[in-house]
């Protein structure tokens, strides 16, 4: 296991994630709402859809990472999916926690607290990489599964929770013209 390469690596997935999960919150809106794009981008600005933002460029850069480096790294494909787990959980208790004390949403601070999350996870990820935890393949890409299984039947089949509901519109998942 080369210490650096795996840094190096978790650093550029860091930087990939970031641009590729600000381009996502537009990609929707850009291909004109195509249904197609809609299970991997924003479709709304509910908290569960930003999300997105912050899954997808991860599960990207850790399936290419698998390729990559994860096949000689035996704990790379559950550190990085608790990597993610941990970066989806500080974007909802942050922003929760935050908007519940000041009473609203700031979007410049909703923007750092997805590279902070992004940033955390990949750390989070490399941390566990080089520590002597033991973890199985299998959980780790059944909990992977159920995550993507999750945002592409509620970007469709959208609950009437708040984390779900839109802060502009009021409403739930996509919005039918």
């Amino acid at each position: 296991m080369d210490k650096n390469k795996i840094r190096n690596y978790q650093i550029v997935s860091a930087i990939f994630a970031c641009i590729l999960g600000t381009l996502l919150h537009f990609i929707y809106e850009w291909c004109g709402e195509s249904q197609s794009v809609a299970w991997f981008s924003a479709i709304n600005e509910s908290v569960w859809e930003h999300l997105k933002l912050l899954y997808f460029p991860m599960l990207l850069t850790t399936i290419m990472g698998y390729c990559y480096i994860g096949k000689n790294t035996p704990k790379f494909l559950c550190a990085k999916t608790l990597g993610i787990i941990i970066s989806i959980l500080f974007i909802i208790i942050f922003f929760y926690t935050y908007t519940g004390i000041i009473g609203k949403s700031i979007i410049f601070i909703d923007i750092a607290s997805f590279f902070m999350a992004v940033i955390m996870g990949e750390y989070v990820a490399y941390k566990l990489i080089m520590s002597k935890i033991k973890c199985n393949k299998i959980v780790a890409t059944v909990i992977l599964l159920v995550i993507l299984v999750a945002f592409i039947i509620f970007t469709y089949f959208t609950p009437h929770l708040g984390i779900f509901k839109d802060p502009v519109t009021g409403q739930y998942g996509m919005i039918k013209n």
